[in-house]
């Protein structure tokens, strides 16, 4: 695997903004972020609440006097932007320019511009390529935070970052609690005629189970309408 891309903000101007890169940046696996003359200075203290514990970015964080200096050991260098800005260069997708990150030599480098405007051309200048998505042409403004998402996701989908544990998801239970609740529920049915006639009995058994095998219960959804059963079963409450 390639070595992970370097997120470059070009002269951000609220730490807020920056905090809030840095988290997008954890999220998928980015740690290495660079600022060019940030507009208030760094470190930023407005920059470690809304990184939400991405403290290690902030951390690491290097600032540089210019967008050269920032890219000086990127061989592959992307400037996102929604305008070419009068530059005539490759434009790609987030997904086409990760998959490209992942696969070709050298160190790549995503460049992202102030709040208010965005990089300017002299900024774009300085990549190979420009990365763009497709965007409502009446409404094409992304925060900082939401830009550097976008590409820290397509990049880690080329890293084999793993999923997020699910503690909650319980596994399918075991044959014979199926077996119990669907007895249940045929001793249930029986008295209210739901198998006749006796013809059709065996072929409605079968429709039954098959539809309620498909979601996969787990075991506390089996007691869950095991006991939905019970209740019916008991009648009116007194």
């Amino acid at each position: 695997m390639n070595p992970a891309p370097v997120i470059v903000l070009v002269r951000p101007q609220l730490g807020e903004n920056i905090g809030k890169a840095a988290r997008a940046m954890l999220n998928f696996g980015l740690t290495e972020m660079r600022l060019v003359t940030p507009r208030d200075g760094w470190p930023n203290p407005s920059a470690g609440p809304a990184a939400s514990g991405a403290d290690i970015v902030l951390e690491n964080a290097r600032v540089f006097e210019s967008v050269a200096d920032a890219v000086a050991d990127c061989a592959h260098v992307y400037a996102t932007t929604v305008r070419k800005r009068g530059v005539t260069k490759p434009v790609q997708t987030p997904e086409e320019a990760a998959r490209a990150i992942s696969t070709q030599p050298g160190r790549s480098a995503f460049l992202f511009g102030p709040e208010r405007s965005g990089l300017e051309t002299d900024d774009v200048a300085l990549a190979r390529t420009i990365v763009t998505v497709p965007i409502n042409p009446e409404f094409g403004s992304l925060n900082l935070a939401q830009a550097v998402i976008l590409c820290a996701y397509e990049w880690s989908k080329h890293a084999a970052l793993a999923q997020p544990t699910v503690e909650d998801l319980l596994p399918p239970a075991p044959q014979d609690e199926f077996e119990g609740m669907f007895e249940q529920l045929c001793k249930l049915l029986e008295p209210k005629g739901y198998f006749l006639p006796e013809s059709r009995a065996a072929s409605t058994r079968r429709t039954l189970r098959t539809m309620l095998t498909k979601p996969a219960w787990n075991h506390l959804e089996i007691r869950t309408l095991r006991g939905v059963l019970s209740a019916m079963a008991r009648g009116p409450k007194e």
